[in-house]
């Protein structure tokens, strides 16, 4: 497999990261997953821009410009041969002697690698069982961080309970999944948790709420209940990697008729559209 390190494509055998990197030793940096169609890549300046925004929440200068960033994850797509997969690519605040004070001098190191892996079209099709768990994760949930030790919890404590995700609740609230953005349908109309500090403003999210509109399917940003949940006509996730993804049972409770319901079924086929339009024209 050929990689992108920093700005050079190398054999990942040949990669080599410093046991000082503030990435290795702290989680200090961010990163992006990016689905491929099609050898295409699906949002990828939407990715890019919430990449280079995180990056300066966090005071980490690129080494390079973002147009430069978009020409070398073509190039390893490529180089590749990805034809349907994940493209992922994160930076590091760099190399220095361990404190958790940091310099403004050090040189950030950006990595990227590609991933086949098919669409999980029985899970679309279908739907999947999540179960609830308490969200414990820092207070800067918009910044895709390396960070994700809770996230990993939670999403391990799914996994344990034969569940594909872990819905997150802090003081009484949906926030979010443990790698997914949470909705649920009450009457027609989609709710959802506000793109604030206490979720990631997922990319898949800013176009599920605009199929939404463009579907004629009412929707709030607002937060809901997890006894909201359970009583909802339908629930659903969304990610990079699960797409639009129906949830049909929450804490071994069914949800709605506990099969795929017509909002998230209009919203997969607006979706599918979508990917078409962008990767497939």
């Amino acid at each position: 497999m050929i990689i992108l390190y920093h700005d050079r494509f190398i054999e990942r055998q040949e990669a080599n990261v410093d046991i000082e990197d503030r990435a290795y030793q702290f989680g200090d940096g961010i990163y992006e997953v990016v689905r491929v169609y099609g050898g295409k890549p699906f949002c990828l300046q939407e990715h890019l821009e919430r990449f280079e925004r995180n990056a300066s929440e966090i005071r980490i200068s690129l080494p390079y410009s973002i147009s430069q960033l978009e020409e070398h994850l073509l190039q390893l797509i490529k180089q590749n041969q990805l034809a349907d997969g994940n493209l992922y690519f994160q930076i590091s605040r760099g190399t220095s002697p361990r404190n958790h004070a940091f310099s403004d001098q050090l040189q950030p190191l950006i990595i990227a690698y590609t991933q086949t892996s098919s669409r999980p079209v029985k899970e679309l099709e279908y739907g999947v069982g999540v179960i609830s768990d308490p969200d414990i994760r820092w207070l800067r949930c918009d910044i895709k961080s390396l960070n994700l030790l809770g996230a990993v919890l939670s999403k391990q404590k799914a996994i344990d309970h034969q569940c594909h995700e872990a819905i997150l609740v802090r003081d009484g609230h949906v926030t979010e999944g443990s790698s997914t953005n949470i909705y649920i349908v009450k009457e027609g109309t989609i709710w959802t948790h506000p793109a604030n500090h206490l979720i990631l403003p997922g990319i898949t999210r800013a176009i599920t709420l605009q199929l939404a509109t463009q579907c004629n399917i009412p929707f709030n940003e607002k937060p809901f209940t997890l006894e909201d949940l359970y009583t909802a006509d339908e629930c659903f996730l969304t990610s990079t990697t699960m797409e639009i993804c129906p949830i049909v049972q929450v804490d071994q409770k069914q949800i709605g008729s506990g099969m795929p319901g017509p909002v998230t079924k209009k919203l997969q086929e607006a979706f599918n559209q979508e990917v078409a339009n962008q990767c497939h024209s």
